[in-house]
């Protein structure tokens, strides 16, 4: 059995249970496993089948998922697209489709656009996996912050024999996880690995995915849409806890409320679990590799948890390892990184940390030089190259500091061509070209010269410490 053969079955098997919810719409197992194989004989007839790339630049809705799916029955490979990309990189995450299809405005792509409707959506056939094991089922893009985006590429293997595309074993941690998946919300975007992986974890549990109208307005959106499940970045929990010092918002049906994407302090974590009690969890995981580590926030003090089923995890001079069979192929075209990366079926996190003698894994930081924003990777040294190619700069570091609203901040240090002042304004405007407006520093610093670390290179931690000391 081939993926998502586990997720058809899984649908097929309570038809009536609501999938979806949107506002006064409703959409049943049914109904979804019937967009799926409309979907899958629209594509079909638009002469795509294994082994094509198929472009996916869909809302968070269940088309925009039944298209998800369709492109994995036909065994092709679905590149999933961020809305709002600049278009150099978006034709580069388009290189190699076939197709994209779209539900909203138009695309400047450079390859053939299929829209949802009436003539995608005009035919059924029944939904038959035809994926093979060892080919590339999705990839997924970062950012893009590298200069171009790195495509995290998944085989049909890792979706089969991973743990979320299938129903749980009984007993698990991830059975238990789901247990409080009845009604999980669902907003962002289908691009989101994670946001998607939560989805399936909800549908094996036999609960919906509501999807609100616009963004969230946490924590009001949970009793009011009756959330009893939700993923959170930093940067939101805090704006929870800022409303929640103030006004008395019931969380009573909500069971698991799960943070994650860059590192939560301690103290945080704490009134988090003070103030939202035991739905409240924190959870360690990448791109790379799904999500890792989950515990309730009231315990593991200072760690991000105990490894789910199926992961281990290993710690070699400092830098945390693990092994999972949700674990990516590779990065997409990029054999050199890729190497860098994984071995012998274990992946290099470039995260620093060690496991204690109860098992919790505790993260101290980082070997990769990065900026994690709202949860989105930047990596420093593209941003650095972009700032210093500006008229007046000399030199430019960057490093990241704590942000309340961000979770972590880009804060960039320019030395200025002697004699010279650069202009920020047209040092941002830089950066947003090159590299999409996510990626500009939240503040600037000039200095006239960095300190230098005893190898001879910049001293990045001098310099970061020079701002939160």
């Amino acid at each position: 059995m081939v993926h998502p053969q586990a997720l058809l079955d899984e649908l097929e098997r309570a038809p009536e249970v609501p999938a979806f919810e949107h506002g006064a719409r409703v959409t049943t197992r049914g109904e979804l496993r019937e967009l799926i194989g409309r979907f899958t004989a629209g594509l079909r007839a638009a002469g795509l089948g294994p082994g094509d790339g198929v472009g996916l630049a869909t809302a968070v809705t269940p088309e925009g998922f039944a298209a998800l799916v369709a492109v994995h029955v036909l065994g092709a490979r679905a590149v999933a697209v961020r809305p709002g990309l600049p278009e150099a990189q978006l034709r580069h995450i388009l290189r190699d489709v076939k197709a994209l299809v779209t539900d909203g405005d138009p695309v400047a792509a450079g390859v053939p656009v299929l829209r949802v409707g009436p003539s995608l959506l005009g035919r059924y056939t029944e939904p038959v996996p035809q994926g093979r094991l060892d080919d590339i089922a999705t990839v997924v893009f970062t950012s893009g912050s590298t200069g171009v985006p790195k495509g995290v590429a998944y085989r049909y293997r890792a979706l089969t024999e991973g743990r979320v595309w299938r129903p749980p074993v009984p007993g698990s941690a991830h059975e238990r996880l789901g247990a409080g998946f009845g009604r999980y919300l669902l907003f962002g975007s289908l691009a989101s690995a994670v946001m998607v992986e939560q989805l399936g974890v909800c549908l094996f549990a036999g609960g919906t995915a509501v999807i609100p109208e616009g963004l969230p307005d946490f924590p009001g959106v949970l009793p009011r849409l009756g959330i009893s499940a939700a993923l959170t970045t930093v940067p939101r929990l805090h704006r929870m806890l800022d409303v929640l010092r103030d006004s008395d918002v019931d969380l009573s049906g909500l069971r698991r409320l799960i943070v994650a994407g860059s590192p939560v302090p301690p103290h945080k974590l704490a009134e988090a679990a003070e103030r939202i009690g035991p739905a409240m969890h924190h959870a360690y995981g990448q791109t790379e590799t799904g999500m890792l580590t989950i515990c309730r926030a009231d315990e593991g003090l200072g760690s991000v948890g105990k490894a789910c089923d199926t992961v281990e995890v290993a710690v070699r001079e400092g830098e945390v390892w693990v092994r999972t069979p949700s674990a990516f192929a590779g990065y997409w075209r990029d054999e050199a990184t890729t190497a860098e990366v994984l071995h012998e079926g274990w992946v290099r996190t470039q995260d620093l940390g060690f496991v204690d003698g109860e098992g919790y894994l505790h993260l101290s930081g980082r070997a990769r030089d990065v900026v994690i924003v709202n949860a989105i990777i930047h990596y420093t040294g593209p941003i650095e190259r972009a700032i210093a190619a500006c008229p007046d700069v000399d030199q430019a570091y960057v490093v990241a500091v704590p942000d309340a609203r961000t979770g972590e901040a880009a804060h960039a240090f320019v030395v200025p061509v002697p004699g010279r002042s650069p202009d920020l304004g047209e040092v941002r405007k830089a950066v947003a070209a090159e590299l999409g407006e996510a990626a500009v520093p939240a503040r600037f610093s000039f200095v006239n010269a960095v300190p230098v670390a005893p190898s001879g290179k910049p001293d990045k931690a001098a310099l970061r410490a020079s701002l939160v000391e």
